[in-house]
């Protein structure tokens, strides 16, 4: 929408229908399990083995989420963080590399046809539906991940249940098995694949073709250098974008609407994964998959996905400043200058979502009365200003955060 509206009351042409303030809570890092490797003997004097120990984690998940997340540190060889890592999910978008590699398998991007390279940009930049239903259907559905299986070595990737083969956001992946998948990309597929692929990565654009934000997460939580491919499921269309037309053939209808079928994978709850590189030199892998109470709004996900995120281990990354403010209302718009008319509208906020201010700028008052406010909140990640009406504090005026120095 246009005209913002107040923190509290405002036109009903402006004021949502349900306001949600999205104060998630981590749970607090999770305790290191001790083991007392103690060598007990026994009648032959031959130890007892000592138990593993467990994969030490300070991944912060929020009350209701379910996660499986993989950190690996491409310079050290290890992974810094490792939890339910081999659990699996509904890959949703995420699949969408393995239906790019499985299709330059025999290809060269360098000398693909225009339409080609139009399509592929799309799914990884934007992650197009059509483009993948395209080429799922044209690589022969589940016969693209058993390629790729094989090929990349994966041990948790599974096609879709019996019955739903055309539907490839139900192939199931493990944060264990995306490592892998980036680490082939890296380390393994040819120069130009390499290239390519992580070259679109790093070119994610913030909208998807269906209208969803997908910048959380990797990207909601770390400067520059990062690639991301990102993954939705079962949110509806309230992502906060307006959609833009697919650049291929319009997904099935029931790609996203299909029954639910029971499965050793969830396919019910709503699902959110951001999954990528991040640092110099590509050298952190992150893969974090989730899972949300069944009706989650989708800004509430994306906040949840973010602090899960940002409380990870994550060697070379960069954390931007600023201070993290909840937000109401829905179709927020962040705008180039700190006012409604003659102002760009950049982007669009899904509703109650967290964001990031660093700093604030008094600007054109925006009233609705009998409130009036003019403080506007600069968002350093979507590069803009929002009306602070819409930020979840009790003051016109944010406190701890410093005036913008232009």
């Amino acid at each position: 929408m246009n005209s913002p509206t107040i923190r509290r009351g405002g036109s009903a042409a402006d004021r949502p229908a349900t306001r949600r303030r999205s104060r998630l809570r981590g749970l607090g890092a999770v305790a290191a399990v001790l083991v007392l490797a103690a060598t007990v003997l026994g009648l032959a004097g031959t130890p007892r083995a000592a138990a593993a120990p467990a994969h030490a984690t300070r991944a912060e998940v929020p009350a209701g989420v379910t996660a499986g997340v993989a950190v690996f540190d491409r310079t050290t060889g290890t992974f810094t963080e490792r939890l339910n890592e081999n659990m699996r999910f509904r890959s949703a978008s995420v699949v969408k590399l393995l239906i790019a590699l499985d299709y330059l398998r025999t290809r060269d991007p360098r000398t693909l046809p225009s339409a080609d390279r139009t399509r592929l940009d799309s799914m990884l930049r934007s992650s197009d539906d059509g483009a993948a239903s395209y080429y799922w259907g044209l690589g022969g559905r589940t016969a693209v991940i058993d390629r790729t299986v094989a090929q990349l070595g994966l041990t948790d990737t599974a096609n879709p249940p019996a019955g739903y083969e055309s539907y490839w956001g139900y192939v199931s992946l493990s944060a264990a098995d995306t490592v892998r998948i980036y680490r082939y990309v890296l380390d393994t597929a040819s120069a130009p694949v390499r290239d390519y692929v992580m070259g679109n990565l790093r070119q994610s654009t913030r909208c998807g073709t269906d209208g969803f934000d997908q910048h959380f997460g990797i990207a909601g939580s770390f400067e520059r250098p990062w690639a991301v491919k990102q993954g939705w499921s079962g949110f509806g269309s309230s992502g906060g974008c307006t959609p833009k037309p697919s650049t291929a053939v319009p997904v099935a209808a029931a790609q996203r609407s299909a029954p639910l079928a029971a499965a050793g994978v969830d396919l019910t709850r709503e699902a959110l994964h951001t999954t990528g590189t991040v640092g110099t030199g590509d050298r952190t892998i992150v893969a974090v998959f989730t899972l949300h109470p069944d009706g989650t709004p989708y800004g509430a996900a994306y906040t949840a996905v973010n602090r899960l995120t940002r409380s990870l281990d994550v060697p070379g990354a960069v954390r931007p400043s600023g201070t993290w403010f909840g937000t109401w209302g829905s179709g927020v718009n962040v705008r180039l200058r700190p006012a409604t008319v003659d102002s760009a509208r950049l982007t669009t906020l899904p509703a109650g979502v967290e964001v990031l201010v660093s700093c604030q700028k008094l600007g054109e008052a925006v009233s609705v009365p009998p409130y009036t406010n003019a403080w506007w909140a600069y968002l350093p990640q979507y590069g803009g200003y929002m009306t602070n009406i819409y930020i979840s504090s009790p003051e016109n005026r944010l406190p701890g955060v410093p005036d913008c120095a232009s």
